[in-house]
């Protein structure tokens, strides 16, 4: 990933010299965000002298800052922060309602950006929804935004091809292919259903079969019958503001149908957790950016 970023993006303006873009990376829990962090990371103390890569989350890096305000060492904490080649924050969201950090890292982005150095940063919702400074969303949205969203089924099937040769497993096309069509969720959910598996057969002393699968994962992937949909969501919508069948999934744009589809999106992205581009296809085949504009606006 590190050496991708430096040869392919403008993040890294050649291999040496870093161009000082912000880049945030947003999605939902287990989709491999911080993986992603530390990747970057670590390919870049392989070309950077000791210390002047930090990788840490957004609350160890409000505790540094309080902890240096209270002992009178702020200058000593600005001087360390402003002055690396890289600054990456895991967990973005944690600094909500902690104006004073806030205003912290913006001054520290600032001059991160300035001399051209690079600052990455995980959140769990697109900084237009993080109830963050109007200034410190403005330094990210001047940078680059990224989705990171739950895997699909290709590359589920070469993530339990990988998990499996890391646990000494041996699956079968198979089941590989079972398992990636059937267990849809992030990549703790995916190593869950093959925990579940491994464990099923060593308990019963057996080889891992396409029967054993199934049977292990009998009980596992039981639908739970309080999961949400996207349909279940249109209908309840469609039901209670007494809207004909398939107007939310239209392209009308008329006040009639835009402000029930907002509320439809809204509610899908609360109660379903699907990512906004799924949620925008199911809904007339929108962008993300309309998505999160309708959640926005809903909530507001």
């Amino acid at each position: 990933l590190g050496e991708s970023l430096r040869q392919e993006t403008c993040w890294f303006g050649g291999r040496t010299r870093p161009a000082g873009i912000p880049l945030t990376l947003y999605g939902p829990h287990g989709v491999g965000k911080t993986h992603l962090l530390e990747g970057c990371a670590q390919a870049l103390e392989q070309a950077s002298e000791p210390g002047k890569i930090v990788c840490l989350t957004a609350e160890d890096f409000t505790n540094q800052f309080l902890q240096a305000m209270r002992q009178g060492k702020l200058s000593e904490f600005r001087r360390r922060f402003r002055s690396l080649t890289a600054l990456l924050l895991d967990d973005l969201q944690f600094l909500e309602g902690k104006r004073a950090t806030q205003e912290e890292l913006v001054h520290t982005l600032e001059a991160l950006t300035r001399h051209g150095r690079v600052f990455v940063a995980t959140c769990d919702r697109h900084p237009r929804q993080a109830r963050w400074s109007p200034e410190l969303v403005d330094r990210l949205l001047g940078g680059a935004v990224w989705a990171v969203e739950l895997p699909d089924v290709e590359l589920r099937r070469r993530l339990y091809q990988a998990k499996a040769q890391e646990l000494g497993l041996v699956l079968g096309s198979e089941v590989t292919d079972y398992l990636a069509q059937s267990v849809r969720g992030n990549v703790r959910e995916l190593e869950g259903a093959l925990y579940a598996i491994y464990h099923y057969a060593t308990v019963h002393r057996q080889p891992i079969t396409l029967p054993l699968a199934q049977q292990a994962l009998g009980h596992w992937l039981r639908p739970n019958p309080g999961a949400v949909g996207l349909r279940d969501v249109e209908r309840a919508v469609s039901r209670v503001l007494h809207l004909r069948p398939g107007v939310l999934r239209g392209r009308d744009k008329v006040r009639s149908a835009s402000h029930p589809r907002m509320l439809a999106m809204y509610l899908a992205r609360k109660h379903t957790g699907l990512p906004y581009s799924e949620i925008g296809r199911y809904f007339g085949g929108r962008n993300n950016s309309t998505v999160i504009a309708a959640e926005r606006k809903v909530a507001g």
